[in-house]
């Protein structure tokens, strides 16, 4: 019988979590709510949503730095 090699798993590293997707969605829901109601709904729909998507960049793009300075 030959010798098999044997893999051992890596543990996933999983990102930290956030609340940017929640904020995301809910500028989202405004955007919508507010081209059926007013336009100052949607207003700041479009803010919190650009708000939100920056903020989640930043995140993603910190722990990418964060990973290439660890050598991963």
């Amino acid at each position: 019988m030959e010798t098999q090699n044997k893999y051992k798993a890596q543990p996933e590293r999983l990102p930290k979590p956030t609340y940017w997707p929640f904020f995301l969605a809910f500028g989202l829901v405004c955007i919508f709510w507010g081209i059926l109601t007013t336009w100052i709904i949607t207003g700041m729909g479009i803010v919190i949503f650009a708000v939100a998507l920056s903020g989640w960049i930043m995140d993603i793009y910190k722990e990418l730095l964060k990973d290439d300075k660890d050598g991963l």
